[in-house]
């Protein structure tokens, strides 16, 4: 069986607040290992010859890949383990997740996110002042910026198609129409998607596909004083990584729902 994304409670017990904390700390966890992995990448150089970062964008895409299978064992049988507004989102428009539940989710998704990016710069508090100490050039550990300012929408383009790759890929595995998994292995699959996803989109904007992973600890960097952010440094990229993750969802949605699960056998 898939992860449960169906909107009824898994439990008699659970409520709305249990489904938000569980969001919350799967989203805080998801968080912990992704800006991890890239403050270990960013922060410490390697002592490999043509080598200028620990493993490089290899452990970054893999890093998060398990990342988001890690926040996903934290709150699958409670919230169903969206950690991701442009997941709720897709639910709430074609699997009838209660829409009075989106904006909730997607706060306390955005709010773990936030946490977990304060832990991380405190843990490595210490390289950051000793690598940057004007906090001017590491923010990319915490959010994510497009590699080409000067061409913005290709970005969004990067964040939209990336998206949509991952809505169509979760839609496929946790349909029980389709081959879905049995639910311990689900977050590891859709934990692959997203190394997939890094692998072959992320360089144009980071791949975020995901606005509070993305908005979450860039609000962060702006408490903290970082100098690029993206909100007050004067580029103004921070809307990209939440309305074109919010749109391709629905997007790759979309294309299974009209693309595939109709041509499905049935479940009778």
């Amino acid at each position: 069986m898939a992860v449960n994304f169906d909107t009824t409670p898994m439990t008699a017990r659970t409520t709305l607040a249990a489904e938000l904390l569980a969001e919350f700390l799967g989203t805080l966890v998801l968080i912990l290992f992704g800006t991890g992995v890239v403050a270990m990448v960013q922060l410490f150089p390697s002592a490999h010859p043509g080598e200028t970062i620990n493993g490089g964008y290899t452990n970054i895409t893999i890093g998060w890949g398990l990342a988001v299978t890690m926040g996903m064992y934290i709150a699958a049988r409670v919230s169903g383990a969206h950690l991701n507004p442009a997941v709720t989102l897709a639910l709430a428009v074609f699997r009838g997740f209660p829409w009075r539940k989106v904006v909730p989710y997607s706060l306390v998704q955005t709010a773990g996110a936030f946490v977990a990016a304060a832990i991380v710069y405190l843990n490595y508090l210490p390289a950051f002042h000793k690598v940057d100490p004007g906090l001017a050039r590491t923010a990319g550990v915490f959010t994510t910026f497009p590699a080409f300012g000067e061409i913005p929408l290709a970005g969004f383009l990067d964040q939209l198609i990336g998206t949509a790759l991952l809505l169509l890929m979760i839609f496929a595995i946790t349909d029980e129409r389709n081959m879905p998994p049995q639910s311990n292995l689900t977050p590891l699959m859709i934990g692959l998607v997203v190394v997939a996803i890094g692998m072959s989109f992320g360089a144009m904007h980071g791949y975020a596909i995901n606005p509070a992973r993305d908005f979450g600890p860039r609000l962060f960097t702006v408490v903290a004083g970082f100098r690029q952010n993206g909100i007050t440094d004067g580029s103004r990229v921070w809307w990209i990584p939440i309305v074109a993750p919010l749109l391709g969802g629905v997007i790759g949605a979309a294309i299974y729902d009209f693309g595939v699960r109709p041509f499905l056998p049935s479940s009778k």
